[in-house]
């Protein structure tokens, strides 16, 4: 149990820094409020949005679900501990 433990925890390590790195590689919103109701977006920024960007945000969106269950699963297991 204490081996799959560490794993978990290096897992999660990982996870973590993916996650952050993910973040950072992403394009940030240039359109300030506008961006909230549609308003700002024109057919060039939709389309160019959708090659790095899209695979970016999935990206991060299935390391997020990952760090998540990693960090339950980590809770269970020291939870049964009595750590």
């Amino acid at each position: 149990m204490q081996l799959f433990r560490i794993i978990l925890a290096i897992v999660e390590f990982i996870c973590c820094i993916a996650l952050v790195v993910s973040v950072l590689f992403q394009s940030g919103s240039k359109q300030g409020l506008g961006a909230i109701g549609g308003v700002s977006e024109s057919f060039v920024s939709r389309t160019k949005a959708k090659d790095l960007d899209a695979k970016l945000r999935k990206l991060t969106i299935a390391i997020s679900i990952v760090f998540i269950i990693v960090c339950i699963i980590l809770n269970i297991i020291a939870l049964g501990a009595g750590v």
